[in-house]
């Protein structure tokens, strides 16, 4: 039995044997398959390894610095960068001889619009309320009220056409602090003092170009640095914009830096130049008085006879006759006389109404402007005068900085001589910006605005010379510029009579207040009240052309005087005398006396 059950095993052995080779044959791989599996395995790592360096580059921070003559834009040795409280300006400074110079045009965009540079002349100069500061280019002098002082420097470079002058000279007339640094060659200056918000680096970071990781590195936080922060229109997220203390702008992490607090940026020790005004202690009556010729001056008697409460009386006396600033004159002692027995002041009036005479040639010079005003100031010396009006219509924008640089300079010698400075201005329109009226405010003692010629000789339409709501405005505007206390208001003591033919063609008269009322009873019309334009108006239709008038007369000045007690004005003033009728002046004095 028991070698029975042996025999059964080995022979169960046996026939398993080949079944098991079977097995083993099937398991091995086929050698075709191996490469392929390699092929697999070496794309599945290479998919990791990009996977993974996606998303690093996605993930990390840049270590890319910006190009920082790029980043300021600089392209020589001698450019500097200029960052003005907490703006990158497009301008650029220039640094020589360790020196800081910063382009006129700079200065007056940004600085301090009062330094007027003449091209023509090469001076830069600057108006003192009593003195006048000027420099020659490439000079280190410069001349206060004729006297020589100098710096250690050059004050007034030219290159070609452009002009720079050193910020330590300017330093002595603004108020402002500055810093710089070379390589990159920047300078930071600070107008804007008081509470700023700083932020500080919890640790040492990266301050970016734009606000994202990615974007490259402008400049490095040391742990504890404190930056300024600048506001952005625009949400930014975990970032915020900052300017550091040497001088860069750029982006830095929020959760790297700490929460928002106020550090005091004080103001350097600086004596604002104060300009000292005239300013009567009654309300000012005043009325031009037109002069064409030496023998109109007699009639100032006649003129004058029949007006009540009148202080002032403005005679067109002088112009500016040439391009070399010398005046054309008519003014009479005799005249000067008896205004004064008559206890009125005398402002001559300067005008620039000569034909051929260029004002821009005339003022953008230095001398041709200096001798303009010397003649003025003499002439006044001369007769006595009280003040001077200057009355220069037709200011083109390219005029304007010298228009305001002739009133500027004209004041040192009022102001010296105690002579009234007052200054004409038609109705604020964006038009007439050149005419700097907050300027005026500084430098003037009175701004007048001729509150008329809404519509005037060469008006396309027919209308009102001076409507209630546009004189008004030009109280408004011009009070937005200027004190009240300095500000007259000047009415018309005449109106225009309108004719508009069946082609549309436009054409008027101007006549005084008892002419118009010639021209409504002579046409028998009578005259209905707008209320609109406070004023009476007329129309008719003959032989197919239309007559207006919007007439000036008691009540329509009286209007205008109501606004100019409401808005508490230094005064009124009128054109012209000889256009009114006695009845005018009771009125006038109700809101003057």
């Amino acid at each position: 039995m028991i070698k029975i059950k042996k025999k059964k095993k080995k022979q169960m052995r046996e026939e398993e044997t080949p079944r098991r080779r079977s097995r083993r044959k099937r398991r091995r791989l086929n050698p075709r398959v191996i490469p392929v599996l390699i092929a697999l395995g070496l794309i599945l790592v290479v998919s990791i390894f990009l996977i993974c360096k996606m998303l690093y580059e996605k993930y990390s921070p840049s270590k890319e610095w910006v190009d920082h003559n790029e980043y300021f834009d600089l392209r020589d040795d001698q450019e500097m960068a200029v960052i003005l409280d907490n703006e990158l300006l497009g301008d650029k400074a220039r640094f020589i001889d360790g020196k800081v110079y910063l382009h006129v045009e700079t200065i007056y965009q940004h600085l301090n619009s009062r330094f007027y540079w003449d091209a023509t002349e090469n001076l830069y100069l600057y108006v003192l309320p009593t003195e006048l500061v000027s420099v020659g280019v490439g000079s280190s002098e410069y001349t206060i009220a004729k006297t020589k002082q100098s710096e250690d420097y050059v004050i007034l470079r030219a290159d070609g056409s452009d002009a720079y002058v050193a910020l330590d000279f300017l330093k002595k007339y603004t108020n402002f602090t500055y810093e710089h640094w070379e390589e990159p060659n920047r300078v930071h200056i600070v107008t804007e003092f008081g509470s700023k918000d700083v932020v500080t680096a919890q640790r040492k970071i990266p301050v970016r170009y734009k606000a994202g990781i990615k974007s490259p590195i402008v400049a490095e936080a040391e742990k504890g640095a404190v930056m300024y922060t600048l506001d952005e229109p625009e949400e930014i997220g975990e970032w915020t914009k900052v300017l550091t203390k040497d001088g860069y702008i750029g982006y830095v992490q929020n959760k790297r830096i700490s929460a928002d607090f106020q550090e005091e940026v004080s103001a350097p020790e600086f004596d604002e130049p104060e300009y000292t005004n005239v300013s009567k202690d009654y309300t000012i009556n005043l009325s031009w008085h037109q002069v064409t010729n030496m023998d109109a001056n007699e009639y100032l008697l006649s003129r004058i006879a029949d007006t009540k409460g009148l202080t002032t009386i403005s005679p067109t006396w002088f112009s500016i006759a040439d391009t070399d600033g010398n005046i054309s004159s008519i003014a009479s002692q005799s005249y000067v006389d008896y205004a004064h027995q008559q206890g009125l002041e005398v402002w001559g009036l300067v005008d620039n109404f000569a034909e051929g005479v260029s004002t821009y040639e005339t003022l953008s010079r230095t001398s041709s402007r200096q001798r303009l005003i010397n003649q003025l100031a003499a002439a006044a010396i001369q007769y006595g005068l009280d003040g001077i009006n200057v009355d220069f219509e037709m200011i083109t924008e390219d005029c304007g900085r010298a228009y305001i640089e002739f009133i500027r300079e004209l004041s040192i010698m009022c102001r010296i001589n105690n002579i009234v400075l007052s200054v004409d201005n038609y109705v604020p329109t964006s038009s007439s910006s050149q005419y700097y009226r907050a300027e005026q405010g500084v430098f003037a003692d009175y701004v007048i605005i001729m509150g008329y010629d809404e519509h005037y000789a060469g008006s396309e339409t027919a209308g009102s010379v001076a409507s209630y709501g546009f004189v008004e405005q030009g109280i408004k505007k011009t009070l937005e510029e200027v004190p009240a206390e300095r500000v007259i208001n000047a009415v018309p003591f005449y109106t225009r009579f309108w004719r508009t033919d069946e082609d549309g063609e436009v054409s008027s008269e101007a006549l005084g207040m008892d002419g118009a009322d010639a021209k409504a009873a002579n046409n028998e019309v009578e005259p209905t009240w707008d209320e609109q334009t406070h004023q009476y108006y007329i129309e008719l239709e003959y032989e197919g052309s239309i007559y207006q008038m919007w007439m000036e007369e008691e009540r329509s000045i009286e209007e205008k005087m109501k606004l100019i007690k409401q808005y508490n004005l230094a005064g009124v003033a009128s054109w012209r005398l000889g256009y009114e009728r006695p009845s005018i002046w009771d009125v006038i004095l109700k809101y003057v006396n």
